[in-house]
């Protein structure tokens, strides 16, 4: 039998040489449930602006892992006590906390895979490993779910500052190029501390706090945000319901198997069994790639166009307003195109629409950020900041668009 060594390190181009802590996050890594994520895109359609933008949820993951490491070390430095035990939970949670996304998983959301959210599905995977690790992720999932006694473990994985937003922030910046996203977060990281049983941040670093919500914001305005993202995340939404809309009708599409299941039935989180699940894990970006590709030759008009302004990068217009547009200009739009092409009032829906997007970099609603001040005191970063920026940050600001093809401007 050959012993394989798994105490391997990753070359990770944002923080250098990735160590594998032990042998159980090896073996996860190893599970095709996770090796399935380097297959699965960060950024979703974003390589459509930003063509560096290739990186994968894998590779996100192995940060996040990279970054949980130096937080534990950092808090167990100043004295806070985590357990073997504790420290291996947190490893896992953070590991697989996006193993439930799907391909562009946002548009599969809204359309495919209707009204499933990624983190139900990563907490079935967990709890599927669970089972085959012989309850090795059972504490993993205590605190991923938010019941275990111990709050601040559940704020390093999933709060305003956890080790998912540093991660994604600083990943998605570089791979982009948007420069404006870029954090430092090992500064993040050393001044993190616990103060009853809470995650809190010391007063010295309330400027890198600062930094960091000012670059959440721009990135999601540059990037994430990004009117041609928007629109062609839009357009893959409108394309896969489409597609679903002709397999209920039992008209023949190409498709991987996969791909076709979800197509054909409606799926709830109550019908994820092992067997949806397993057919869930071997869908990809590929999948879906090579399903637009063979569509946009198929006889749908509807789903070929929309195919083809994907495949060639010839998009919807999209135009951004400061308020909602009135119903006399889509309905404009949609008399033109009604005159020159061949579509049903039902079909120009799916080339005319509106909508719109949010921005908060900060959320009063949400759980704070903690400032831990020289008096022991705690203040949420707002009230501790002297920035008047940080108060407009928390407001969330709504802008509204438009999508219509160009020939609507021709005419």
């Amino acid at each position: 039998m050959i012993e394989t060594n798994k105490l391997k390190i990753f070359n990770d181009p944002i923080y250098g040489f990735i160590t594998i802590p032990n042998t159980l996050i090896y073996d996860l890594i190893q599970h095709p449930y996770f090796q399935r994520l380097r297959r699965i895109s960060q950024m979703g359609m974003s390589y459509l602006v930003y063509p560096g933008a290739h990186h994968t949820r894998f590779h996100h993951a192995l940060g996040c892992l990279h970054i949980m490491q130096k937080a534990i070390q950092t808090l167990k430095f100043k004295a806070v006590k985590i357990s073997e035990e504790e420290e291996n939970a947190l490893y896992i949670a953070i590991l697989l906390h996006d193993i439930g996304h799907g391909p562009f998983s946002h548009a599969m959301e809204h359309s495919i895979v209707e009204d499933v959210h990624h983190e139900e599905l990563s907490l079935l995977f967990m709890e599927q490993l669970n089972n085959e690790f012989e309850g090795k992720l059972s504490l993993a999932i205590q605190v991923f779910k938010g019941e275990y006694h111990r709050k601040f473990m559940l704020q390093l994985i999933s709060s305003q500052l956890d080790m998912d937003r540093m991660d994604y922030l600083r990943r998605d910046s570089f791979y982009s190029g948007v420069a404006e996203g870029n954090i430092n977060s090992e500064r993040l990281i050393q001044m993190m501390n616990v103060q009853d049983d809470i995650l809190v941040i010391e007063e010295k670093g309330i400027y890198s706090v600062e930094k960091f919500l000012v670059a959440r914001r721009l990135m999601y305005w540059q990037a994430y945000l990004h009117k041609t993202s928007v629109v062609a995340e839009l357009t893959l939404t409108k394309i896969l319901k489409r597609a679903k809309e002709l397999a209920q009708k039992s008209i023949p599409l190409e498709a991987s198997k996969p791909l076709q299941y979800f197509m054909n039935n409606k799926v709830s989180l109550t019908d994820f069994n092992r067997a949806i699940l397993n057919t869930f894990s071997q869908l990809d970006d590929y999948d879906v790639l090579s399903a637009i590709k063979a569509w946009q030759f198929h006889d749908d008009y509807v789903l070929s166009t929309l195919c083809k302004m994907i495949i060639n990068r010839d998009l919807l217009k999209i135009r951004m307003l400061d308020e909602k547009p009135n119903k006399e200009i889509l309905n404009s739009y949609k008399n033109i195109l009604l005159k020159s092409h061949p579509l049903t009032e039902k079909e120009i829906d799916y080339f005319v629409f509106k909508g719109k997007v949010k921005n908060q970099a900060y959320s009063k609603e949400s759980e704070p950020i903690r400032i831990l001040k020289k008096d022991k005191t705690i203040e949420d970063v707002v009230q501790a900041s002297d920035q008047l920026n940080l108060k407009a940050l928390s407001k969330p600001v709504t802008k509204y668009f438009i999508c219509f093809p160009k020939v609507v401007l021709e005419v």
